[in-house]
């Protein structure tokens, strides 16, 4: 039976009978996603992304342009439908046709099959070039007169659930996954944007991958910002000799979280035994900072080591720091403790979008997916940054979907326009004047 025609029954209102049936026509309930097609327009993530595929398909045979299906596949996911199965119904949606460039009665866009041979299509190359693309396409909203970015990186688990390409057993986490890599660069503005995702083995190493994906990320900066101070932060899962040394041939600054040891216990004792005497006076939430300079085995020199000290529940609850940075101590372990917010945008990436559906067998289609999804979540970024300003502008990824994004709209088209009539009593007017102006420039 076609579901578009049953009748669905309701309790009755006033005597009369209440009935609905899927067979409105053209309309649709994702009208925000002519927000996200304002904001591809201002950014171009679609054309960067799609542009790196090559097309090897017969031409007299392609119903659908690698373009339109790279872009039907990130605005759906941007709009909650993060399986390619969606695609099965939303490829007659008239506001996705629109977001991709077609009309609402033109035909319909790719199915899951289609989607899913282009997944498996994709080399390694393909993937480079996109992940290169994406990360200009992010650098390049940085303000023109940026003097200092910060990079954030961190890995995360993906849990796997079959018996996908190099998936393996993570013991820290517990659980058969994936390792992606994600680095997130900040610039003056405050926003910490999604620069590079990449998907890893289960087993990966801290080191895998890091090196290019960085080389790649400080390149990038330098050309569009010449002259910029970088500085890059990591927890204590990559305070290793390798990356300082690579920090220090790249003339870049740093600060890394390093893992306790009894050496760097006992240089930090006067700092402790301070924080322990200041507790028993004042009680909790006494901090001391100290510094003094530190060489591991493995070090070929020296280098600045910053001690946070307090007691937490009754117990010395020391944190190191290993940095080049040349402020006070104090700055430096509050400038460290901002990399915090990043976990809320993994947050973001993770749930909100949906990065973890790396459910294919192959692992370079997952990472073609990991790349789709972050291209995504780089036009959500953009909402975001738009919506500064108002009530909205903390707001994270899932309420701007929800609330900005999931709203009806009667689609009609004629021979000069399109026309999306939206609802009259829609709370959020204000808001879309606003994003639409902001985002307006720079688009057609």
């Amino acid at each position: 039976m076609d579901n578009s025609t049953l009748d669905l029954l309701f309790p009755s209102v006033s005597g009369r009978q209440v009935v609905a049936r899927f067979d409105g026509g053209d309309l649709t309930s994702d009208a925000g996603i002519l927000l996200l097609r304002q904001a591809d327009k201002k950014i171009g993530v679609v054309d960067a992304i799609g542009s790196c595929i090559e097309d090897n398909r017969q031409t007299s045979k392609v119903a659908h342009s690698v373009r339109d299906i790279v872009a039907s596949r990130i605005f759906a996911i941007a709009s909650g439908y993060e399986d390619a199965n969606d695609l099965d119904r939303l490829r007659s949606d008239p506001a996705l046709k629109f977001a991709c460039d077609r009309l609402p009665s033109s035909a319909d866009l790719a199915s899951q099959p289609t989607v899913s041979r282009l997944e498996n299509a994709v080399r390694p190359r393909h993937l480079l070039q996109m992940a290169v693309a994406l990360a200009e396409r992010v650098i390049a909203q940085l303000p023109p007169r940026t003097r200092r970015v910060i990079l954030d990186v961190d890995a995360t688990s993906d849990p796997c659930h079959g018996q996908q390409e190099l998936e393996g057993f993570n013991g820290f986490y517990d659980t058969h996954c994936y390792l992606p890599l994600l680095l997130y660069v900040t610039g003056p503005d405050g926003i910490q944007r999604l620069l590079a995702s990449m998907l890893r083995p289960g087993k990966a190493g801290w080191s895998m991958g890091l090196f290019g994906m960085l080389r790649r990320a400080i390149k990038l900066l330098r050309k569009r910002l010449p002259g910029v101070k970088i500085i890059l932060r990591a927890d204590a899962g990559f305070g290793y000799g390798e990356l300082i040394d690579f920090c220090e041939a790249h003339k870049i600054d740093y600060v890394f979280g390093l893992r306790g040891n009894r050496r760097l216990a006992t240089l930090s004792t006067p700092v402790q035994i301070w924080a322990a005497l200041k507790y028993k006076w004042a009680g909790d939430g006494c901090r001391e900072y100290g510094e003094f300079d530190y060489k591991a085995g493995s070090w070929p020199r020296c280098r600045r080591v910053i001690i946070k000290a307090e007691i937490t529940q009754g117990e010395l609850n020391p944190r190191y720091l290993v940095t080049n940075l040349r402020w006070k101590h104090e700055k430096v372990y509050l400038f460290y403790c901002e990399r915090g917010d990043r976990e809320n945008r993994i947050k973001e990436l993770k749930l909100d979008l949906a990065s973890g559906r790396t459910s294919c067998h192959r692992f370079w289609a997952n990472q073609f997916r990991l790349l789709l999804h972050s291209g995504a979540y780089v036009l959500m970024q953009a909402l975001q940054e738009a919506a500064a300003g108002t009530e909205w502008e903390n707001a994270q990824v899932r309420t701007l979907r929800v609330r900005l994004l999931k709203i009806a709209g009667r689609v009609v088209e004629s021979c000069r326009k399109v026309w999306f009539h939206l609802p009259t009593s829609c709370p959020v007017q204000q808001i879309w004047l606003h994003l639409n102006r902001r985002l307006s420039a720079g688009t057609t």
